[in-house]
């Protein structure tokens, strides 16, 4: 039973060390832009170098 209680411990100190560097990315401007990374692949504007 004890083992449980550890478990129990290191999972919310895990989950707390998440949650903390969640808040940490976000207030870092981690998640400010979701949409540009996802369409800049349909932009692509580089040109094959012309010979000669």
């Amino acid at each position: 039973m004890n083992i449980l209680y550890f478990l129990i411990g290191c999972s919310i100190l895990m989950a707390l060390f998440f949650l903390a560097a969640f808040f940490w990315a976000s207030k870092n401007g981690q998640h400010d832009d979701v949409h540009t990374p996802g369409v800049r692949m349909l932009f692509d504007d580089d040109k094959p170098e012309e010979e000669g």
